[in-house]
């Protein structure tokens, strides 16, 4: 049902805590390990809601900000940083933290890639995901690709794979950013220092696709 639905963040949290283990939760918490700032997450376990993070806060700060970005992707797709789920299938308490945290992120990786959460957008974030974690749950979740329509099927394999790959394979670790660290540098210093380009925009693209569309259906019809 999380293959048909990507949507339903229930499904793919549930696919996610029973692929994950035994091995690659623990590869995951291993990569936080080797790193500095990594290691003080997992000692600190911060968590990302509403009332860690005061969002009136990221609103009033300057344009361009990973802080700003960041609530203005929250408002711009109508989300909430509360709406993450509970892990329950994860037994180890630090590996469950692991999975939390990696979840409570997932809309930093959307507001450091620009992609939106439609179906389009979550099946390309997936694809970048997968190539950075290798969290079984984000490669799975790629077959959804299959419910595209014919030119967002087209739009995935020629930009969006691609550029997924390239950009989760080069990245750092993203499970290592220490985000409410970050929330007043430069968005762009941060995805320099990540190694990450953003995509071309989707939402912008399927704009444009729309009305050319429909400038040829009037063509069309007046002709």
């Amino acid at each position: 049902m999380s293959l048909l639905n990507p949507r339903r963040a229930d499904l793919i949290a549930a696919l996610g805590e029973a692929t994950a283990t035994p091995y690659f939760v623990y590869r995951l918490r291993d990569v936080m390990l080797s790193d500095p700032t990594g290691r003080r997450i997992l000692r600190d376990r911060p968590r990302v809601t509403s009332t860690s993070m005061s969002l009136d806060y990221l609103r009033a700060l300057p344009p361009n900000t990973v802080g700003r970005e960041y609530v203005a992707w929250l408002d711009r797709e109508g989300v909430s940083p509360d709406t993450r789920v509970a892990v329950r299938y994860v037994d180890d308490e630090e590996c469950a933290y692991v999975i939390q945290r990696y979840r409570e992120c997932h809309d930093f990786y959307h507001a450091l890639t620009g992609l939106p959460i439609m179906v389009e957008g979550e099946i390309a974030l997936k694809a970048f995901e997968f190539a950075n974690t290798l969290l079984p749950m984000t490669g799975l979740s790629m077959f959804a690709v299959t419910r595209l329509k014919p030119d967002e099927k087209r739009r995935f394999w020629s930009t969006y794979l691609p550029w997924a790959l390239e950009n989760g394979l080069r990245a750092k670790e993203v499970i290592n950013v220490y985000w409410e660290e970050e929330l007043e540098r430069d968005v762009d210093d941060l995805r320099r220092e990540l190694g990450i380009q953003k995509p071309v925009d989707l939402r912008a693209t399927r704009k444009m696709m729309r009305a050319r569309k429909k400038a040829e259906k009037d063509g069309k019809l007046t002709g």
